[in-house]
């Protein structure tokens, strides 16, 4: 069952929705509960992605198969990830509860968690190279769970 309230578990899932499942397995129940916004996109190399707004809350990408690639949710998720993070925090706030934080490709990523992310607001996700370029203050509102492993540098 979709929920709001449910943790965001990294790699894993958001809202109880669970990356590597197929959309299949959730489409009745989020037609028939909730409102549902479809569209599109493609990626810079052209990969048709399919997405899924549920509530303006949680977004659902899959790829054109139907395989759950990433979960994403804004400010009015009500989930916590790792029982303290949540969306609409500030970066001070962020940076006080976590041990180490790092951008890659306009994204916070928390402790070398590469299985959650944190969405830069724009113009941030273009601009920032270094933590210390984001404005304590910012509120972020996104939060999403993919496998960004491959982003993981080698030692």
């Amino acid at each position: 069952m979709i929920d709001i309230n449910a943790d965001i578990i990294s790699n894993k899932s958001i809202g109880n929705i669970v990356l590597g499942d197929n959309i299949e397995r959730y489409l009745s129940e989020m037609y028939s509960n909730h409102t549902v916004r479809f569209f599109d996109y493609f990626l810079p190399d052209d990969e048709k992605r399919m997405a899924y707004v549920v509530d303006e809350t949680i977004t659902i990408a899959t790829l054109s198969n139907g395989l759950i690639t990433s979960v994403g949710c804004n400010e009015k998720y009500k989930g916590y990830y790792m029982n303290s993070l949540h969306t609409g925090m500030r970066m001070s706030d962020i940076i006080k509860l976590t041990d180490k934080q790092r951008i890659f490709n306009g994204c916070i990523i928390i402790d070398d968690d590469f299985g959650f992310s944190i969405d830069l607001p724009e113009p941030y996700d273009e601009i920032a190279d270094d933590i210390d370029h984001v404005p304590l203050e910012l509120i972020l509102k996104e939060m999403r769970v993919a496998d960004y492993y491959s982003w993981k540098p080698k030692k």
